[in-house]
């Protein structure tokens, strides 16, 4: 299996009992005994797809794990709706429930990086039952709000959320959509300070000033198959960053 070559992994897509269709990865290990050989779920952030998990995908599943990694709503091939709330945290873990539901698998450990860290907490929090282990990568968890803080009250505090409440914004859609090749060449570098993009007005003068950038972590292909998969635009990876008040109010019952 080559990590880089889409082609290598098992492709599915499946509409599931939520009425939406998602696209994933569905490895499944040799030695496959339903109901026994454990489900590992993961779950990707913002800007990224099923295939940020390319490398560890084999490994896992050499090590006898079925691997399961979808493109989140809005991502890849999976659906992606035009309203914002519909990429509230709930509903995307009721999503995930019904790819399990598909999948004829009862509890999965349940992996998560950025964004996918947020859902995996929540999922953990929501649908206990259905959580074998649950691992969480660069984002911590948090528990539920007492008090609702939009974005910008967040950015006040925390100025290097500031990128948070730009792609919070719709005018951000149309700047990122003719540049998501640029966009990515910025996320998927090394982090030297030398283009910052993370406080108040940074990205936005990054997209409008573009510099060249030489150091990409990712090659030409990997580069190539992320624009592709971001061909349909950005309005549903930037939604999750408008979903502030929908989570609040989805998650007042949990305080």
């Amino acid at each position: 299996m080559d990590p880089t070559r889409p082609e290598s992994f098992n492709h599915r897509s499946e509409r599931l009992s939520t009425g939406r269709t998602y696209h994933f990865v569905d490895q499944i290990p040799t030695n496959y005994i339903p109901g026994s050989t454990p489900t590992l779920l993961c779950l990707h952030g913002f800007p990224d797809l099923w295939y940020g998990w390319r490398y560890q995908i084999g490994p896992w599943t050499r090590k006898g794990y079925r691997t399961v990694v979808p493109d989140m709503l809005g991502y890849g091939q999976t659906d992606m709706p035009f309203d914002a709330t519909q990429y509230s945290t709930k509903m995307l873990c009721n999503d995930l429930v019904a790819l399990l539901d598909l999948l004829g698998v009862s509890k999965a450990i349940v992996v998560g990086h950025d964004w996918g860290s947020y859902t995996a907490g929540r999922f953990a929090l929501w649908h206990p039952d259905r959580l074998l282990a649950l691992v969480m990568m660069s984002v911590p968890y948090t528990p539920p709000s007492l008090n609702y803080m939009p974005v910008e009250g967040v950015v006040s505090r925390y100025q290097d959320f500031g990128y948070q409440a730009y792609f919070a914004t719709h005018s951000s859609t149309a700047d990122i959509d003719p540049k998501v090749s640029y966009l990515l060449q910025i996320l998927y570098r090394k982090s030297d300070g030398v283009m910052p993009w993370t406080k108040p007005g940074e990205m936005k003068n990054l997209l409008i000033n573009e510099r060249e950038v030489t150091d990409c972590l990712l090659n030409h292909k990997e580069l190539e198959y992320y624009v592709s998969q971001f061909s349909r635009g950005v309005l549903g990876p930037l939604s999750y960053y408008r979903t502030a008040k929908v989570r609040y109010e989805e998650e007042k019952g949990d305080n």
